[in-house]
């Protein structure tokens, strides 16, 4: 599949104008705006109907539950058993390698189970706090939440992009939109309308939230804010983003499985056999069995599969890639 860094990152609503296919006299019409701005009474008026221009993080679990959930593997249950089995038969030295082995896996997967989600949250973030608007003709600074589709915004050097816009006019404007299209050089804003099918690198008489202005200056009425830009989509579908079971969890859990599943048989026809073919008391078959299932348990694989994936997921973080789950 090619890789073309300028698709959209998601489809719009069916029912969205293509505000890049929209004549800039045609966007200030059905938006029900001006040159001039948007009244205040108006934009209150807007903002109790649209919401604040923020993005609302989904809801995580906290890290109690996330630190609980680095045992939750067949392969842990049996270790932790393995521990006890042996800390009652006092053999503390192989209880506290077993132990040290659990929590040192457990502690590998939560800190970078943590770095991975505040990176994911740095999304929530990319909105700009304040924004330059004109309202009844004249230019305010306002807190960036308060902007509501239909709003006049001015753009200047160095300014992030608060919404998204259908840009008015331009003076040398340049944007760099890496956050949205990897481009690696802001791109040169161009009001003139653009086809409908464009891909979202090359709809020039947009400016989109997140972004940052290079240089230059512009004005544009904003067309989406919050969930609804581009930047928001991105936070939507990372909100939405269910746990995957990796092809290597489901090896690891079917390993798992089976691994318990031969002790567990190996060790009941170890007892049997002892018991009432050797003869042997029950209790010295009690101890056989457990030393054989201790044995037999691989604790050294959980701290193998943890240290390599952690180093798996260091190598891919110095090419800025956000590893979620281990």
């Amino acid at each position: 599949m090619p890789n073309d860094v300028n698709r959209p990152i998601s489809d719009p609503p069916s029912d969205a104008p293509h505000w890049h296919a929209q004549e800039s006299s045609q966007a200030l019409q059905i938006l029900g705006s001006a040159a001039t701005g948007l009244t205040r009474a108006e934009a209150a008026t807007r903002l109790a109907t649209h919401g604040p221009n923020r993005l609302n993080a989904a809801p995580r679990p906290g890290w109690w539950w996330r630190l609980l959930a680095q045992f939750h593997n067949l392969l842990i249950y049996t270790l932790l058993a393995a521990a006890l089995v042996t800390f009652l038969l006092d053999d503390f030295v192989d209880a506290a390698v077993i132990l040290g082995v659990v929590v040192i896996n457990a502690l590998i997967g939560f800190i970078q189970e943590g770095k991975a989600e505040r990176a994911l949250e740095a999304v929530h973030a990319m909105l700009a706090s304040h924004a330059m608007v004109l309202r009844d003709g004249e230019r305010h600074e306002i807190d960036a939440g308060d902007l509501v589709p239909g709003d006049m915004v001015l753009l200047e050097s160095g300014s992030r992009v608060p919404a998204d816009l259908r840009l008015l006019s331009v003076k040398n404007l340049r944007i760099d939109e890496a956050a949205l299209t990897g481009e690696s050089v802001p791109t040169d804003k161009d009001p003139a309308v653009v086809a409908a099918d464009a891909p979202l690198g090359d709809r020039l008489c947009m400016a989109y939230a997140g972004t940052v202005v290079g240089v230059g200056q512009g004005s544009g009425v904003v067309v989406a804010t919050a969930a609804q830009t581009e930047m928001g989509r991105i936070g939507s579908m990372v909100g939405g983003v269910p746990t995957l079971v990796t092809p290597l969890t489901r090896r690891l859990d079917q390993f798992a499985r089976q691994i318990t599943a031969v002790i567990v048989v190996v060790s009941a026809i170890t007892f049997l056999y002892g018991y009432y073919v050797r003869e042997m008391p029950a209790l010295d078959m009690f101890l056989v069995v457990v030393g054989l299932a201790v044995s037999a348990i691989p604790e050294g694989l959980p701290a193998i599969v943890t240290i390599t994936l952690a180093i798996g997921t260091a190598t891919m973080a110095q090419h800025r890639a956000v590893v979620r789950r281990l």
